[in-house]
């Protein structure tokens, strides 16, 4: 296993590594504040839906951590905060609502901060085995000494355990499924050429990094044989949100027939909206295209579109790979058992 941790929680305290110095730094944050843990998800400190997910969990038992007074409004004010840190991972509201269920039935309990806690070491604990299981099932589809494709991180840094289409390809390396592997710059923060290198490199995976739009060029050329991407947010009809530039992938692999797949915990399917129409996109800071490492590259009176995410439909999905099974097209999650 890798050196390096995204997060854990040690002595009653969230440590978890800042993300926005990495690969140059690695320097890890100690807290115990969920207005903290609430920036950190914020600036993109802890990213990825599952690490969300998480994190936010941590963060809202936390807040209860030495109460005596007041219980409720302050519960309250720390779930408003967080819940609108993020609002396309569906992982954020659903570890929010588990921790807050299990407020509103112990709430009177002396053990009340014990209780939250137990059920946030809970849900780092599902990930965790949540990763394996889509590795199990990811790796199947592989075939031997294959070439991968992929995008934006999902490797541990984006979950509570060895990530979700990168522990795919983690365990398919391992088996010898896996030969190389490109990952995508990821425009404008980088999440490729700055943490998927990261993981790759500590993995001693053989990679390079690529711009994103080069991706047309080694498929076209047929040079990659899958490529393998995670969610944030999926439909019950498989429409898939994921971050930008994800569905580009999923059009050049259909013009070239080569498998689009989809790798998320269970827990990223939303049962509750129908389609990808549903889904609330975020949209980013415009200096996050204009400035990089503190250095602006372009003016300041530039307008610019910047979605965090878009929609890939399910119709371009090859498979959809979660812990409890590799889902084939036509995808319907609310007839399945989920």
């Amino acid at each position: 296993m890798s050196n390096f941790f995204s997060l854990k929680f040690l002595n009653n305290e969230l440590i978890f590594i800042d993300q926005t110095k990495l690969p140059l730094v690695e320097d890890y944050i100690t807290t115990d504040n969920y207005e903290r843990i609430a920036e950190a998800i914020e600036k993109l400190e802890i990213r990825g839906a599952p690490a969300i997910g998480v994190a936010a969990a941590y963060g809202l038992a936390l807040s209860v951590k030495g109460l005596t007074q007041n219980m409720d409004k302050k519960f309250n004010i720390a779930y408003e905060r967080l819940v609108k840190t993020r609002p396309t991972a569906v992982n954020l509201f659903w570890a929010l609502d588990s921790i807050k269920k299990t407020y509103e039935a112990k709430k009177n309990s002396a053990s009340l901060f014990y209780l939250l806690l137990n059920n946030a070491i809970q849900i780092h604990k599902n990930d965790i085995n949540q990763c394996e299981a889509i590795a199990k099932n990811g790796v199947e589809l592989l075939n031997a000494n294959s070439t991968i494709l992929t995008h934006c991180n999902t490797g541990k840094l984006a979950t509570g355990g060895e990530g979700t289409a990168f522990n795919i390809i983690r365990k398919g390396y391992e088996l010898g499924k896996v030969k190389f592997v490109y990952a995508d710059e990821t425009r404008p923060l980088l999440q490729g050429s700055r943490l998927t290198a990261f993981e790759l490199s500590k993995a001693n995976i053989p990679f390079k990094i690529l711009v994103d739009s080069a991706a047309a060029l080694l498929i076209s050329q047929k040079n990659i044989d899958a490529v393998i991407v995670g969610a944030d947010r999926i439909a019950s009809n498989g429409d898939t949100a994921n971050k930008i530039g994800t569905l580009n992938l999923a059009l050049l692999c259909k013009n070239f027939d080569i498998p689009f797949y989809i790798a998320a915990p269970e827990s990223t399917i939303d049962t509750s909206i129908i389609s990808g129409d549903d889904i609330v996109i975020e949209m980013r800071s415009v200096d996050e295209l204009s400035i990089i490492n503190g250095t602006r590259i372009t003016k300041s009176d530039y307008t610019a579109f910047t979605p965090a995410f878009d929609v890939t439909p399910n119709e371009l999905i090859s498979a959809i790979i979660t812990d409890k099974k590799v889902n084939k097209p036509p995808y319907n999650f609310n007839v399945i058992n989920y």
